[in-house]
C-alpha cells in the first residue's frame, strides 16, 4: 500500500445488471425475474477481492436482490462487511412520492434484515437520488431507523442527480441522520468525481489515483463505490441502447477488475460506519 494513510470508504451497491436506471427503458421491473441473473457470481469475486486485500467495505444492496438471493446476503454478512439498502425495486426517488418512498424504503429493510445479523443503518438511493427535489426523503428515513444516507452528489452539472454547492465532507441531513455524500477532487474552482463507478471506468486509472491523493490531501476520505456488473465484462447487451448510453455502461468494463486490484494496493479502505465512527469526539 503506496498511498495515503488516510482511510477511504469502499462501497458496493449491489444490483444485477438489468436493474440499472439506464436499461429501465428497455428492461422493465415486471421483466426482471425472466433475465439472466449475474449478481451473484460478480458480487461473489468482489468479495473475494475484498478477502485477499483485507478490505472491509458497505454493501448498499438493492431488496429485489436480497429476496432472490438471500445467501448472498449472508455471505456478505458472513465476511464482515457492514449491509445497507439500496431500496427495494431500484427507483430514483425523483420518480416516487412521499409515501411511495417510504413503501419501498420499509420493505427493502425487512427483506434485508431478514438475511443479515445486522440492523441496517444506512440507506443509498438509486442514482443518487437524493436531491432538492426529494426535501422529505431525510424524515422518512429518520422514521425508519437509519442513522445515515449516502447518496447525495455534490455536483451540479449531472442531469438525473447533483446537488452543485452540498457540503464535500459528511454533515447532518436531518437530526439524527447524516449524509455521506460522494466524493469529487476540488480542482481550481471546479468539483471533479472521483467516487468511482462510471467515472472509475472512462478516467484513466492515473487521473482518478491523483483525483484520490488530491481529496486525501485536503484531509477527506473518499467514497468510493462501484456495481458488482462493472466487473462482469461478459454481461448482456441492449443493442437497442443510445450510444451516450453504452459508452456509459459497456465501457472498460474488461478493465475494472485490474483497475480495482491496483487501487487497493495504493489506497486503505473501510465501512462507512467505520468513518463516521472515526468521526465522533
Amino acid at each position: 500500500m503506496t498511498g495515503d494513510a488516510i482511510r477511504n470508504v469502499m462501497s458496493i451497491d449491489v444490483e444485477d445488471w438489468f436493474c440499472v436506471y439506464n436499461l429501465s427503458q428497455h428492461i422493465r421491473f415486471e421483466d426482471w425475474d425472466k433475465q439472466d441473473s449475474r449478481v451473484e457470481q460478480s458480487t461473489l469475486r468482489l468479495l473475494d477481492m475484498f478477502s485477499r486485500h483485507r478490505v472491509s467495505g458497505t454493501f448498499f444492496v438493492l431488496g429485489w436482490v436480497a429476496d432472490r438471493f438471500p445467501d448472498l446476503v449472508r455471505e456478505i454478512d458472513r465476511r464482515g462487511h457492514e449491509i445497507a439498502t439500496h431500496g427495494y425495486a431500484h427507483r430514483l426517488l425523483t420518480h416516487m412520492t412521499a409515501d411511495e418512498f417510504r413503501t419501498d424504503l420499509l420493505r427493502s429493510l425487512e427483506v434485508i434484515e431478514r438475511s443479515s445479523s445486522q440492523r441496517i443503518r444506512g440507506h443509498r438511493a438509486p442514482s443518487f437520488s437524493v436531491t432538492r427535489k426529494t426535501p422529505w426523503a431525510a424524515g422518512i428515513m429518520r422514521e425508519a431507523g437509519l442513522t445515515y444516507d449516502s447518496s447525495v452528489f455534490p455536483v451540479g452539472f449531472h442531469p438525473d442527480y447533483g446537488i452543485g454547492d452540498a457540503p464535500l465532507t459528511p454533515y447532518w441531513l436531518t437530526d439524527g441522520l447524516r449524509e455521506v455524500p460522494m466524493s469529487c477532487a476540488e480542482v481550481g474552482s471546479s468539483r471533479v468525481p472521483c467516487s468511482g463507478g462510471g467515472y472509475f471506468r472512462q478516467y484513466p486509472y492515473a487521473l482518478t489515483r491523483w483525483l484520490m491523493r488530491r481529496c486525501n490531501a485536503a484531509g477527506r476520505p473518499v467514497i468510493f463505490y462501484l456495481h458488482p456488473w462493472e466487473v462482469d465484462p461478459d454481461q448482456p447487451r441492449i443493442e437497442a441502447l443510445g450510444w451516450s448510453k453504452k459508452f456509459r455502461h459497456y465501457r472498460n468494463l474488461a478493465e475494472t477488475e485490474n483497475r480495482m486490484e491496483r487501487m487497493l494496493e495504493d489506497f486503505r479502505f473501510g465501512t462507512v460506519a467505520q468513518l463516521l465512527e472515526a468521526e465522533k469526539p
